[in-house]
């Protein structure tokens, strides 16, 4: 204690009266400022400060050869409207017609059911050279026990039907006065004649028929836009397939 007493500024043993306890408490206390400022440049030092990394983007994902990836989706068409399909035919289902006329093989044929003039035409040889096939409705479809005449003059008009004596292009479904009219090769304006047919109504028929591939019995008539129960009688004893 008498060491630190004299290294003790004069003025400190002045004011501290030289007394060892109170010499002691201020050593203390000058010591305990010391550590604290000491701690506190430390701590206010300067750090260095580690940058940020970057961030990469993640590498594409390649498919592995040989895999394709998700395909597109197809567009839709919107608005476009599907083509009614042909009624499903029996397998096996025949029909029989008569073909004559001027063809080169004339005679009764049997022919799968859905075919049409074109086909009975073509079993009976073809068309002999010159035959006149305006008005010939080659594509209609043939329904069973009808005759198909080619080129005969005076010839009733369109007739499925056995014994009708119908033109091969079904042109139409008159024929002698009194006789049904054929609603598989009747025209519009032949339907318009019938009672209670007009012009619209009969355009319908002939849509109905084309639609569906003919009429394979009279009473599908009744499925036809604009025809009722009533109208269908009063129609019915007038028509034919």
């Amino acid at each position: 204690m008498a060491g630190v007493r004299d290294r003790t500024p004069l003025w400190v043993q002045t004011r501290c009266g030289l007394e060892p306890r109170t010499l002691a408490a201020l050593t203390m206390v000058l010591l305990v400022a010391v550590g604290l400022a000491g701690g506190y440049f430390w701590m206010g030092r300067p750090e260095p400060v580690r940058a940020p990394e970057l961030v990469r983007a993640a590498p594409a994902t390649v498919a592995p050869e040989g895999r394709a990836g998700p395909e597109p989706e197809a567009p839709q068409k919107v608005g476009v409207p599907s083509t009614p399909a042909a009624p499903p035919v029996p397998s096996g289902a025949k029909v029989v017609v008569d073909v004559g006329g001027k063809v080169r093989r004339p005679g009764v044929l049997t022919l799968p059911a859905g075919s049409r003039v074109e086909d009975a035409l073509r079993a009976a040889g073809g068309v002999r050279s010159g035959a006149d096939l305006t008005g010939v409705n080659r594509a209609r479809v043939l329904t069973d026990g009808e005759q198909v005449l080619v080129d005969v003059p005076g010839a009733q008009a369109g007739g499925p039907g056995p014994g009708s004596g119908g033109n091969a292009g079904g042109a139409g479904g008159g024929g002698a006065p009194g006789a049904p009219v054929s609603l598989n090769s009747a025209t519009v304006e032949q339907l318009d004649t019938l009672p209670g047919v007009g012009p619209v109504l009969a355009q319908h028929i002939v849509d109905h028929r084309t639609e569906h591939g003919g009429f394979r019995s009279v009473s599908e008539l009744r499925e036809v836009s604009g025809i009722g129960e009533r109208r269908f009688a009063d129609l019915e004893p007038l028509v034919r397939p």
